[in-house]
């Protein structure tokens, strides 16, 4: 089947690469020139692992190649899929410019019938809007139809996400548009959820919105632990064996971040109030979390007694393991903080550093964990990274100037910085403080 991806962001590449994968001919639209030509040479341009693998495999295969143009996107695919950026305003709603240009020039574009899917995350209405939008615009008596199609891919593990998903969920208003999206997924091997357009949206923010709250809900938790003496993760284990709650996301640190659950919490607060519904639940989400980098910072603050002049190592830039994405990631928050209150910052993540230079020209990006800590007087962990729950805690403190540990993922090793006389603060668990 020829399919259509406009925007070769995180969910347009992956989602081009995995249709691709299940044989279908992929054609991608992207307006950005310098990530065009980037892609042209086969380089992308953020960090996913396998995706620039199977990006390789299918362009060279003939299955997926790129354009500028977007209408002559309309002209190829059976399907469109709208993948393009929808980012947060300052008052936290998403702003859909980039949607409804799509929308205009899929009109004016339209020869014969096209199904239009929705697969940026956006707004309640939103495939309402674009239905209406094109029915404006477009030229003549053409037919189409406007599908929502969700994804609910991890940034870190985007390929195995869209290849083996749990669910597919399809939200259709047509017989036409149902048939052609079970097309589409014929090959994965997962229930197909076929929906109404408007359920189908939904579906995305209210599954975001709860696993941010199951998050949420363990940072409370951890302060609660913090305050009784009990242990977070001793907690949420047994919590998690009850088969209804799950372990899943029921791990205590600084908070989330990325480009999906800040957006989509604040919007679903928007929309639901928008429509008349009061929202409480969902802005204390949003609310908490912020709170959690304060509390660690404040902590911080605490121990280290004056932050002005001293130097401080930051293990961890991204907002999780396994991707270079710095959106709403805590430790840019937590660097922003440090910086104001004078501290000298040493930092390395192991794919990050690029993106955070563009931001912080003026820290020290150390070549290993290991060089981060020379000469620091604590260390700060604000992202899981493998390297770093496997680091070698002797040479840490060797290196540091005072062994001191601010672990703000609860991925270091307990035991072994006890061993070694080592401080260390975590999130929801008593401090090891040897000789007090």
């Amino acid at each position: 089947m020829k399919l259509s991806v406009i925007g070769a962001g995180h969910v347009g590449l992956v989602t081009a690469a995995c249709f691709a994968e299940k044989g279908h001919e992929i054609l991608v639209a992207e307006h950005n020139v310098e990530r065009l030509a980037g892609l042209n040479r086969g380089e992308i341009w953020f960090y996913e692992p396998g995706l620039k693998e199977l990006l390789h495999k299918h362009v060279a295969a003939k299955r997926v190649r790129f354009t500028s143009k977007t209408e002559e996107a309309v002209d190829f695919g059976q399907a469109i899929f709208i993948c393009v950026h929808t980012p947060p305003d300052p008052q936290g709603r998403p702003d859909m410019t980039y949607v409804e240009a799509v929308a205009r020039t899929i009109a004016e574009n339209l020869k014969d019938y096209r199904l239009v899917v929705e697969k940026s995350t956006v707004p309640i209405k939103t495939a309402e809007r674009i239905k209406r939008t094109i029915g404006r615009y477009v030229k003549g008596d053409v037919h189409f139809d406007v599908a929502s199609n969700p994804e609910f891919l991890r940034e870190g593990s985007a390929v195995e996400d869209t290849l083996k998903p749990d669910r597919v969920v399809c939200g259709v208003d047509s017989a036409k548009a149902e048939s052609l999206m079970r097309e589409v997924y014929k090959g994965f091997d997962c229930p197909i959820v076929v929906t109404s357009v408007g359920s189908s949206e939904l579906i995305k923010h209210a599954s975001n919105s709860f696993l941010a709250l199951k998050i949420t809900f363990a940072n409370w938790l951890a302060r609660l632990c913090e305050a009784s003496g009990a242990d977070v993760e001793q907690v949420v284990h047994g919590m998690g064996l009850d088969h209804r709650i799950s372990h899943h996301f029921l791990g205590a640190g600084i908070g989330y971040g990325g480009s999906c659950f800040p957006k989509d919490v604040d919007a679903l607060a928007h929309i639901s109030e928008e429509l008349g519904v009061a929202a409480p639940i969902i802005r204390v989400i949003s609310e908490t979390n912020k709170s959690q980098l304060e509390r660690f910072y404040a902590t911080i603050e605490r121990e280290l007694w004056v932050l002005n002049e001293k130097t401080l190592a930051i293990w961890g830039l991204a907002f999780k393991p396994n991707t270079d994405d710095l959106r709403e990631a805590p430790a840019l928050r937590l660097i922003d903080m440090l910086k104001k209150a004078g501290a000298k910052l040493r930092v390395h993540d192991p794919v990050a550093m690029p993106n955070t230079r563009k931001v912080h020209p003026d820290l020290y990006y150390a070549n290993d964990p290991i060089d981060a800590c020379n000469g620091a007087d604590a260390l700060i962990v604000c992202t899981e990274w493998a390297p770093y729950k496997q680091a070698d805690l002797a040479k840490v403190k060797a290196t540091l100037k005072v062994p001191m540990i601010f672990d703000g993922r609860n991925c270091i090793d307990r035991k072994r910085a006890g061993e070694l006389g080592m401080t260390l603060f975590g999130i929801g668990k008593a401090p090891i403080k040897p000789g007090e």
